[in-house]
């Protein structure tokens, strides 16, 4: 129960860094807005409000994303680790194919030898 506790204390510290975030995003766009109105002359400040609101949704797209990170690498660690235990069977498994290429190869080259021995 205590994970669960700490997990949700993560969750909850996650959602408010989300909300500062956006908060942000937010009070950077109105002060954009209110530079624009006090001074028309800068037609890039124009841009800046729609390019910084439109990120807000990228800003949380993030967040889920950096989320879900630790359990991708946490599968993914897991497949290695699978990965691993299974080497020495590949082992034993190109040892068989090698032994069988080793036996073909040589009852080739015995049935060569008897053809060009008659």
């Amino acid at each position: 129960m205590a994970t669960q506790s700490g997990g949700g204390r993560e969750g909850s510290a996650k959602t408010a860094v989300a909300d500062q975030i956006s908060q942000s995003v937010q009070s950077t766009s109105n002060l954009l807005r209110l530079m624009l109105d006090s001074s028309p002359s800068h037609p890039q400040l124009s841009k800046l409000p729609r390019n910084l609101l439109a990120m807000s949704t990228t800003i949380k797209n993030t967040q889920t994303v950096l989320e879900q990170l630790p359990q991708a690498i946490s599968t993914l660690d897991r497949q290695v680790d699978r990965g691993l235990e299974s080497v020495p069977h590949l082992d034993t498994a190109i040892q068989l194919l090698s032994n069988v290429q080793n036996s073909q190869l040589k009852s080739l080259s015995k049935s060569q030898l008897s053809q060009q021995a008659k």
